[in-house]
């Protein structure tokens, strides 16, 4: 049986990460669990995990999977051949797992290439294999054959080592005339039973009797241990114990020590054996008496074990009981008389007080009223009392019997915080009684004391490059008082450091007085801080105090050594001139360079990195010179590039590099020849900067215009969707400003302009206009004042929307090689609606008088 459950991410290959780190891992994100039956053979099946797991065997091979247990045994092996568990070891439930249920034991199935980890559970299920027992062969029992009818009798109970069904089930008595079973369940699930006597037993006729009893499981086939009950019957008891007295009188000493003896009794039975054996108790003892007297059981001796008080009981009487092991009892009387002495002790009662003092409290102050009794009479009844242990407070006497606990000296709760006044009562009484009284005080806070640090002044060293908010150190302070007075929070005193507040730059916890910085600190600006703290308390009226912090930046090899000389320029080639009659040690020329480090880490050292000839220069370590090692001959080169490194002395050590060249020559035309490959190089450099720079601009710029073009055509298509937008707002009618009457003039001396505005529903209006059958123009004759027109037609021009005389605007507009400008007019801002103009040009009527455009119900 295989069960899958879910499991949370699981990352328990820690330890395995030294072995396998170069591999991928990941978690399971399931569990396998099998169940078996124990006491399997070895090489039995368990479950196939390939099948299981969805891999298939040549990944078990090649991932060389195999078990990781952290148990001492391996009950299952891994058959990577065949993808199966199989056992490994012989598993016993019992020792595995004991009462435990369910058992099981867990492992998983490591892979490698990529690393897999399986969890895998396997349950171990009881087999009946073990049968209930016995820890004795055989159970005896004495019963009196005078016992009563329904008398018990706890039987040993059988243990079995399996669980569930396979458990114990049951107990089973054999047949017989005088008992039956009687069977129980304990809290814990396990049964125990007993014997019940249902017949009255006769010695005379059956002395003896066996028994067997019989504990069966549950399992199948079933199990069952028995053991042997022996019961014998013994007589009966005939004769009952006799006192030798019927009261017995006594005396005994008040406060009398434990032990002290005071009478005995006896008693005599005429039975044999067992039954003439008598033992002795005290019978149904009330009051004080249980706990004060005692009698031994065997001897019948009466002793004294508890405190006895005349004040209390001047008398006792004790009842005692003489018992034989047939049950048969007898009574007797003690009459005890008890002898008064001077036992009474002063009684000390508080009638007030108060645990808690406040440390200025002034002298005088009552602390507490007491009330002294004593029970005896005459002397032994008068009582002194006094205060031992403590000097700063006394006992004064008010009324009789009555005193008072004051304050004698100025109190200081850090000195002592706490006092355990004893008072002491002393009669008069030979020899005197004393009692003792102690009343435990406790001295409250005052806030008196303000807080005192531990250091004067704190240092403190800080490696600069510090992550914000690291722990530079920790202050702390001591207020001698308590609880709220003696709560003690941090403060930075705030002023300022370089300009800014110092809060920018540390900060302290105001609990713990753990100092941290606020930002990363550089030792090459910033040298040491200086701060105060102040410590300030609890109390309802604050004390404080303040130290002072100097915080050391310490310093890091953070910088690189700078290169100063000589300085390396892109824009020209420098370089050096060696004559060729140089001598050995010639000074070509030094490195110059710093390091804003400091101590060691600005320590700086040479060294020639690469060279054109190693053999002809050297670089001094300490001081950066270049010099020459040998004699400069024909055969070298005229060019000679040195690298020399600068390199600190810091942990780990900073460096640069600077590039040194070099010219063996004579003449400077010479050298200048030599170096002029050197400029060839940054001119090629140069050129390809700048023809990269060229093609992103220019890709730049076509990304950009398309962008606009793009955006250009969706506004423009968005206006042309809302230029014919349907509305049901009526029209409002425009007149032009230049319009006028020419009724009866028959021409019109000047040029009009004629704007038709047409609404969102243009389409619906009545307006008509009439136009040339060829072009949308007038013929006008400049020296006449007729105009001809040609037979006009009539359309609807609002009827299309690309009609030819918005077509045409351009082309009417000109009249003998001379152009007639548009003039613009305002347009009337209607409230959701969209204004077409439409200009129109004529220059004389009609000679009829008919306009070329004419209008229904009046609306244009």
């Amino acid at each position: 049986m295989v069960q899958w459950g879910h499991r949370s991410w699981r990352w328990k290959i820690m330890g395995l990460l030294s072995m396998f780190f170069s591999f991928y891992i990941y978690t399971a994100r399931g569990q396998i669990r099998y169940s078996i039956l124990e006491e399997m053979k070895k090489g039995s099946l368990i479950g196939n995990v390939a099948q299981d797991l969805g891999l298939d065997l040549k990944r078990l091979r090649t991932g060389r999977a195999r078990i990781v247990t952290g148990e001492s045994t391996q009950y299952a092996e891994l058959k990577t051949d065949k993808g199966i568990l199989v056992v490994s070891e012989r598993i016993d439930r019992e020792q595995l797992c004991g009462d435990v249920t369910p058992c099981s034991f867990s492992f998983e199935i490591i892979l490698e290439n990529p690393m897999e980890l399986h969890p895998v559970t396997v349950e171990i299920l009881d087999e009946n294999d073990h049968a209930p027992s016995f820890q004795n062969k055989e159970l005896k029992f004495e019963i009196s054959e005078s016992a009563t009818l329904g008398s018990r009798f706890l039987l040993e109970s059988a243990d079995d080592h399996d669980v569930g069904v396979n458990s114990l089930q049951n107990y089973i008595l054999s047949t017989n005339n005088h008992f039956v079973l009687k069977q129980h369940s304990n809290p814990d699930g396990s049964k125990y039973a007993e014997m019940v006597l249902q017949k009255a037993l006769d010695r005379e006729e059956h002395p003896h009797l066996s028994l067997k009893l019989i504990a069966v499981d549950g399992g199948n086939p079933q199990g069952s241990g028995s053991v042997n009950i022996e019961v014998t019957v013994l007589d009966a008891n005939d004769n009952a114990p006799v006192f030798n007295q019927t009261v017995y009188r006594a005396s005994v000493m008040e406060n009398a020590p434990k032990g002290t003896y005071i009478t005995t009794v006896n008693a005599t039975d005429a039975d044999a054996s067992s039954y003439g054996r008598i033992t002795y108790n005290f019978y149904k003892q009330k009051g004080t008496a249980a706990q004060l007297f005692n009698i031994d059981s065997d001897t019948g001796i009466v002793s004294v074990i508890g405190e006895i008080d005349h004040e209390k009981d001047i008398k006792f009487e004790l009842t005692v009981e003489a018992r034989d092991q047939g049950g048969l009892t007898d009574s007797s009387k003690i009459a005890l008389e008890v002898i008064d002495v001077n036992d009474n002790a002063p009684v000390i009662n508080t009638m007030s007080f108060s645990n808690t003092v406040s440390e200025n409290a002034p002298p005088d102050t009552t602390i507490a009223i007491i009330n002294v009794k004593d029970s005896d009479n005459d002397d032994n009844g008068k009582v002194n009392c006094f205060i031992e242990g403590s000097e700063d407070f006394t006992i004064k006497s008010t009324l009789r019997n009555y005193y008072s606990l004051v304050i004698n000296a100025i109190l200081d709760r850090e000195k002592l915080s706490e006092y355990n006044i004893t008072v002491i009562a002393t009669d008069s009484g030979k020899p005197p009684l004393t009692s003792r009284k102690t009343f435990n005080l406790k001295v409250t806070d005052v806030n008196d004391n303000p807080p005192v640090f531990q250091q004067s002044i704190y240092n403190s060293y800080l490696l600069e490059n510090n992550s914000p908010g690291v722990s530079i150190l920790s202050i702390r302070a001591r207020d001698p008082d308590e609880n709220q007075n003696a709560r003690i929070s941090y403060i930075l005193e705030e002023n300022d450091f370089g300009g800014s507040p110092v809060g920018t730059y540390v900060s302290v916890n105001a609990e713990s007085g753990v100092v941290h910085a606020v930002r990363a600190f550089d030792y090459e600006q910033i040298k040491n801080i200086k701060v105060t703290i102040i410590a300030q308390d609890g109390g309802s009226l604050p004390l404080c105090s303040n130290v002072t912090v100097n915080i050391f930046i310490q310093d890091q090899n953070d910088n690189a050594p700078q290169v100063l000389y000589p300085v390396q320029s892109g824009a020209s080639v420098v370089a050096e001139i060696v004559p060729r009659s140089a001598d050995v040690g010639y000074l070509v020329t030094k490195v110059v360079a710093v390091d804003v480090d400091s101590g060691q880490n600005a320590w700086l050292s040479y060294k020639l990195q690469k060279a054109t000839d190693r053999a002809l220069f050297e670089v001094g370590l300490q001081n950066g010179e270049i010099r020459t090692v040998r004699q400069v001959t024909d055969k070298d080169a005229v060019k000679q590039r040195l690298t020399v490194v600068v390199e600190d002395n810091g942990q780990p050590s900073r460096s640069a590099t600077v590039n040194v060249n070099v010219a063996v020559a004579d003449s400077f035309p010479e050298v200048l020849s030599e170096f002029t490959d050197f400029s060839h190089d940054k001119d090629y450099n140069d050129n390809l900067t700048f023809y990269l720079v060229l093609a992103l601009a220019a890709v730049s710029f076509l990304f950009i215009t398309c962008l606009v073009v793009i955006i250009s055509v969706k506004i423009y298509r968005w206006r042309q969707s809302r230029l014919f937008y349907k509305s049901n707002l009526p029209v409002i009618p425009y007149y032009p400003p230049r319009y006028a009457d020419t009724v009866g003039t028959g021409t019109l001396q000047h040029a009009y302009n004629y704007e038709v505005y047409r609404t969102t529903d243009s389409r619906s209006s009545d307006c008509t206009f009439v136009r040339p059958a060829s072009q949308n123009v007038l013929i006008v004759d400049p020296n006449s004042t007729l105009t001809v027109q040609r037979p006009p037609s009539e359309k609807n021009m609002l009827d299309e929307l690309d009609s030819p005389v918005e077509a045409s605007n351009g082309s009417s507009a000109y009249r003998d090689g001379r152009k007639h400008s548009v003039q613009n007019r305002p347009r009337t801002a209607l409230r959701r609606h969209h204004a077409m103009q439409l200009q129109l040009r004529d220059y004389s009527r009609e000679p009829n008088g008919a306009a070329p455009g004419y209008c229904r119900n009046h609306r244009c």
